[in-house]
């Protein structure tokens, strides 16, 4: 499928407690979340038939849409389900999934009381973030234009659609300028995140990482921060200045989507791939895979 837009594919879509044809899950040009925002969403993955982490994705899709407001009205039961359901049917195994929350159209305007919040869950077979070889000789990022916004201006905890509008276009950015990805700073001028992932940094045998107070704790960090603790490897979550990045010796990303895959150059800066990196590399695969197989023959 590869190419295919994503509106031209085939099969199906959990739509508002339906399944319905691929091609057929649309919205109106009118729909509030697509004038104003008010959209939230989740990636999750499944490896050998299991959904890594679903609960954990579910539980932060819900409490997003709190953040904006509104409540989605299916409980998170509800969602596993019908996510599990989707992966039968799609006939996947490994999969990348999209659940996305959303304010109808019944008010166009900034309020929007009365409108329905909709619920969709799509589920396609997609592989790695960055392409293997990019992952096995490390990333080239650039700099980020855009700062990630203080936390009284937005709602950063929420995994929200407006929110990556500037991840949007600092990364059409760096692929123009030649590199994989950016670096974001935030509103202090700290090192935040990339367009779409969390960062570590490695120094003397301990790893660095800035602090999620303005922006998303991912639930792939939290799970890398846990296997480099079980390997006594110490994490220090702090803030992080840009220059301090001279003096780091390796550096990777962290999410969803990127999964574990090292860094070696930020802008003027160069990062070895070194053992660090690729033990964890090597964990978090052996966490995904092994516990999938295992539950699905269950």
């Amino acid at each position: 499928m590869a190419g295919v837009p994503f509106d031209q594919r085939e099969g199906v879509i959990w739509y508002d407690g339906e399944f319905v044809p691929w091609s057929d899950a649309r919205v109106h040009v009118l729909t509030h979340g697509l004038h104003y925002g008010s959209s939230v969403f989740e990636g999750q993955r499944a490896y050998g038939g299991v959904i890594f982490k679903l609960q954990e994705h579910t539980d932060r899709l819900i409490a997003s849409g709190r953040e904006l407001g509104f409540e989605i009205p299916y409980s998170a039961d509800d969602i596993n389900k019908a996510c599990y359901e989707l992966l039968e049917r799609q006939g996947l195994k490994d999969a990348y999934f999209r659940p996305v929350a959303w304010r109808g159209s019944e008010m166009m305007g900034i309020s929007a009381q009365s409108n329905t919040i909709h619920l969709a869950i799509a589920a396609w077979e997609w592989p790695s973030y960055f392409t293997m070889e990019e992952r096995l000789k490390g990333l080239r990022l650039g700099m980020a234009e855009y700062r990630r916004p203080d936390p009284a201006t937005a709602p950063y905890k929420a995994k929200a659609a407006g929110l990556y509008m500037i991840c949007t276009i600092s990364k059409h950015a760096a692929e123009a300028a030649g590199y994989a990805d950016a670096l974001m700073l935030d509103y202090r001028g700290q090192v935040a995140e990339a367009t779409g992932a969390n960062v570590f940094f490695v120094k003397d045998g301990e790893i660095h990482t800035p602090k999620p107070d303005c922006f998303l704790d991912g639930i792939t960090r939290r799970t890398v921060i846990d296997l480099a603790k079980q390997r006594g490897i110490n994490v220090i979550e702090r803030a992080i200045m840009p220059e301090e990045l001279a003096d780091f010796e390796q550096c990777f990303l962290t999410g969803t989507a990127a999964e574990v895959t090292p860094v070696r150059e930020i802008a003027d800066y160069n990062f070895e791939v070194g053992e660090i990196v690729k033990q964890l590399v090597e964990d978090y695969d052996a966490v995904v895979q092994p516990n999938a197989a295992a539950q699905a023959a269950e």
